[in-house]
Parts: C-alpha cells; sequence; structure tokens
C-alpha cells in the first residue's frame, strides 16, 4: 500500500517553515479570552445552559435523523417562525453550522434563473467560496460599491447575485448594507448577504444589519447568540425551495435539542441587551485607541473585532505568545485565512469582560 504519511510529511514541513502550520491546543481557562466569538458572554448564561438542558431532557440528546425525516418537532418550527420575526423576514431555517449552509444554499439558489452572474466582494468568508466552488465569480474590492456598479453594468445578465457579508470577520469592519441593498435594487439583482458576526450585536436590538433588506440573510447561532448552529432567513418560497434542494440540509441529521434549547433562551435575552452592546463598542473603540497609538494598524475596524496587523506570520506568532505570556488569549491569524503579508493579531472582545479583566487586555497592549 502507498504512504501517504510519506506525501504529507514535506508538505506539513513547508507550511511550519513558512509559520503557517495550525495545531490544536487545550483552551486554558485562567487566560482572558479575547479570541472567541462569545460577544455577548451567553454560551456561559445560566438561562441559555439551563433551557439547553430542559431541551435534553424532553427530546433526548440528539436529534436521531434529518429534518425531512424525523428531527423536525412542532418547538423547532416554532423556533424557526420566531427566528424570522426577530430578523426581520417571513421564514427561516435552522442548519447545523455556517460553513454547512453557505457551502450548500448557495449551490441551491444558483440553479435558479438563467446562466446567473455572482459579484463577490474580495474578503468573503471561506465558507461562501466554498458554495461557489465552480462559480466565476466577479469580485468587487472590498466594501467598494462604486466599483461593485461598474461590474453589475459591464456584466448584464437576467439572474444576477451579489454576495457579502455585514460584518467581515477577520477586518471587524461594516458594509453600508442599505446602500447595498439599493444597488441590488437599481441593477436587477438579488442581494445574499452573511450576517454571522453582526446578529446579537447590531442592528436594532441586536437583530444584525440586514432587517428584511436582502433578499437571503444567513448568520450564526454560535457567536453572540451563544449556542451552535446557523440561520438563513427569506421568503416562505426560498425557505421551501431550499428544504427541497439544499443538499447540506436534506442529508445532514438535525441540530441538537440542547442546541435548539439555548437558542429559544438567546432569542428572549438578545433584544434586552442593549447596555451590554453599547459597552462592548465602547471597549473596541479604547482598545482601537490604543493599539493606534502604538502604530498598528487596525484597518477599518468599526465593530467588536479589533484586528492589529503585524504583516508576516512570524511576527503575529510571536505577539500571541506574548500575550499569552501575559495572561491573554488573542488569535494569531494568517494566510490563507487573511491575504498574504498582512497576518495580524485579532482582538474579538465580549461584553462579559469585566473592567478589571479589559484593563489588563489594554495594559498587556500597552506592552507589545
Amino acid at each position: 500500500m502507498p504512504d501517504l504519511d510519506a506525501l504529507i510529511a514535506p508538505r506539513l514541513q513547508a507550511l511550519e517553515a513558512a509559520g503557517l502550520r495550525r495545531r490544536l491546543s487545550a483552551h486554558d481557562a485562567a487566560l482572558i479570552d479575547v479570541a472567541s466569538n462569545d460577544y455577548l458572554g451567553l454560551s456561559r448564561h445560566p438561562l441559555l445552559i439551563s433551557r439547553a438542558c430542559a431541551w435534553t431532557q424532553r427530546f433526548g440528546s440528539g436529534s436521531r435523523a434529518s429534518r425531512l425525516i424525523s428531527g423536525t418537532s412542532a418547538a423547532l418550527l416554532a423556533l424557526e417562525e420566531r427566528l424570522a420575526r426577530f430578523k426581520g423576514y417571513e421564514a427561516a431555517l435552522i442548519f447545523a453550522t455556517g460553513y454547512q449552509l453557505n457551502s450548500s444554499a448557495l449551490p441551491a439558489l444558483l440553479e435558479l434563473g438563467d446562466a446567473p452572474l455572482v459579484f463577490t466582494d474580495r474578503l468573503i468568508h471561506a465558507s461562501l467560496h466554498a458554495g461557489l466552488r465552480g462559480v466565476r465569480q466577479i469580485r468587487f474590492r472590498h466594501n467598494d460599491l462604486v466599483h461593485l456598479e461598474s461590474l453589475l453594468q459591464s456584466h448584464p445578465g437576467k439572474t444576477r447575485w451579489i454576495v457579502s457579508e455585514s460584518v467581515f470577520s477577520m477586518d471587524g469592519d461594516v458594509a453600508d448594507v442599505p446602500a447595498l441593498a439599493a444597488l441590488a435594487e437599481k441593477n436587477g439583482a438579488f442581494l445574499y448577504l452573511d450576517e454571522a458576526h453582526a446578529t446579537g450585536v447590531l442592528g436594532d436590538h441586536g437583530a444584525g444589519l440586514a432587517q428584511g433588506r436582502a433578499t437571503v440573510a444567513m448568520g450564526t447561532l454560535g457567536k453572540a447568540l451563544g449556542g451552535a448552529g446557523a440561520y438563513v432567513a427569506g421568503s416562505r418560497a426560498l425557505i421551501d425551495w431550499l428544504i427541497n434542494r439544499c443538499g447540506g440540509f436534506i442529508y445532514s441529521t438535525a441540530p441538537p435539542p440542547a442546541a435548539l434549547g439555548a437558542l429559544e433562551a438567546a432569542l428572549e435575552l438578545v433584544p434586552t441587551l442593549d447596555a451590554e452592546r453599547a459597552r462592548l463598542m465602547q471597549m473596541a473603540d479604547a482598545l482601537r485607541a490604543s493599539l493606534r497609538a502604538r502604530g498598528f494598524d487596525t484597518l477599518a475596524s468599526a465593530t467588536q473585532i479589533v484586528p492589529a496587523v503585524l504583516g508576516e506570520a512570524t511576527r503575529a506568532l510571536a505577539a500571541a505568545a506574548k500575550l499569552r505570556a501575559a495572561g491573554i488569549l488573542v488569535g494569531a491569524i494568517r494566510p490563507p485565512t487573511v491575504p498574504p503579508h498582512t497576518a495580524r493579531l485579532r482582538f474579538s472582545l465580549s461584553a462579559a469582560l469585566s473592567d478589571a479583566e479589559f484593563e489588563r487586555v489594554l495594559d498587556a497592549v500597552r506592552k507589545l
């Protein structure tokens, strides 16, 4: 039998030499966590934990089957209706993960219409690229709607999609969603918007920025909402189409009851957390100011995600190690997650940080 390890070893060595090899490491609970996406601290909220336990007691530890077999309960359907109302749409559908959703919903949507054209922001997430594999992407410069409009005008077609995000996960900047939606409307294009990092944090009472403006809005349930899974929201016809044609939904086991119970609790809590959202943005402003005062490039960050661009992967790893030694856990983000020569620290703040913990983060930054 051929030796697969002999093919793998030199590839791993090359990644190691470039500072790009990834490894799993256990999270040290003693560290102050500014690496996770638990923006509101809900993953540890007593109501989410108790509701997850209650749903587990009621429905079991697993959902046992796909949604179209026996994995759909009346409680789950009611939860999807509630989620749709929260997002400002007619209907919603829950998936197990965001990657599963984007990578399978987009192919189902691109079955529709006549030779669809797809216009994408250059910095969209890897899961969106996965859903567009094999499709020619007409890419516009990041958040540059003038460039997008010129591309729309120079690429006529009966069916056109614009694919973007409302908050970009590695830069922490925000798309002008009303202008993006107006541009789509003006040019007869559909808008697919990824709200993974906006849901729970931005918009009216944390409902995100899509607010019914995008043709299709998706987001995750494991970031600010504190649980696990993902959702897509839109018209009733859209959801019915995905139920019939989206392979990632059709052929996957339904999400576990614990995750659904946590979501039910999150939908009760999130609209009430305006003060926590305001404090989160105040912390982000203070962190950006501290980083910029020390010469770090924070790009166009305007959210709870604050990058500090260092350039090469080895520099980002060294800075993350220095912060870890100071008791701070922060992500060192390297290519291919970000473009070449833009490796960075990615500070991801949470409203669960105490004032003392946040001051320790700022103090560690001052010493970088």
